[in-house]
């Protein structure tokens, strides 16, 4: 018997829950053969607005957890990217036109990304903090804590889930909590990664995903109030230049597009979004 298809229209992922749009607005995701292949919502202002609030809420709770815990939770959320490999391996093949050989090892690549970052939450610390040498009978210490909210913006056009894995887990490292955009023509990998999330042990609104525009959703995340730090992987094609115009203007923390393969593991990456505190203690003199 044959069955009808069943056209799906995905929806955004803010404060840990898939609300539709605010505008109501959708457009077609198409496969790399023109093949139609589900709906998205296409995000607005508002939409990012949202996102940023439900983000700002999960910082306290995320950054104060302990970093073995976010370890943990991370490790958790590449588990369940592994036991759903074949489902995103389909979506990276149909959506960028791949080989399955070439799909299958981006996907791994991804769920490689994730551990090796999840790893790194209860060292990083270790390896960025340090004992300053002073004079005088004090002891002088520098730690790195997040920044708060990133708004990161994916790679766009290729690596659909390895490019927004590469720039969302190492913002999560530290504790801060991130509204990314994903890949405009490819988001069905980045959906399917928020439904991973929502049943992970990652906090709700860690991570908010927005699809759509990144032209038109970038202007307003780089000149918003609340969030603190700009990371633009995937904006060498936008003008990028005015987002960093825009930053400036709420002295955002900005990691421009610099040519380097985002997807490379990097502890730069994860310094890119840390404040360092510096304190000082006294010694006692008994």
């Amino acid at each position: 018997m044959t069955r009808l298809a069943v056209p799906k229209t995905y929806k955004l992922f803010i404060g840990g829950a898939f609300p539709r749009s605010e505008s109501g607005r959708t457009y077609e995701v198409l496969g790399a053969n023109g093949d139609f292949l589900a709906n998205a919502a296409k995000a607005s202002r508002k939409d990012a607005r949202d996102a940023v609030v439900a983000a700002r809420k999960a910082v306290s709770g995320w950054s104060g957890a302990t970093a073995y815990n976010r370890g943990q939770v991370l490790y958790r959320v590449a588990e369940l990217l592994e036991g759903r490999r074949a489902q995103f391996v389909d979506e990276v093949q149909a959506s960028e036109g791949l080989s399955r050989r070439d799909a299958e090892a981006q996907v791994d690549e991804a769920v490689d990304t994730w551990v090796w970052y999840a790893g790194w939450a209860d060292k990083f610390v270790q390896v960025a903090g340090n004992a300053n040498p002073v004079a005088g009978p004090y002891f002088n210490l520098s730690v790195p804590e997040p920044t708060g909210v990133v708004a990161v913006v994916a790679p766009q056009g290729a690596l659909s889930l390895l490019g927004l894995v590469a720039v969302v887990a190492p913002a999560l490292v530290t504790g801060n909590a991130v509204v990314a955009i994903a890949d405009e023509r490819h988001p069905l990998s980045a959906i399917s990664l928020t439904e991973v999330l929502a049943t992970s042990d990652l906090p709700a609104g860690v991570v908010n995903v927005l699809t759509g525009s990144a032209a038109g959703i970038a202007p307003w995340l780089a000149s918003h109030a609340d969030v603190n730090a700009l990371d633009l992987a995937g904006a060498a094609e936008l003008d990028w230049v005015d987002l960093q115009i825009a930053a400036a203007d709420t002295l955002k923390r900005v990691l421009p597009p610099d040519g380097r393969d985002v997807a490379t593991r990097s502890l730069e990456r994860i310094g890119a979004f840390t404040e360092t505190k510096t304190v000082w203690h006294t010694k006692s003199m008994l």
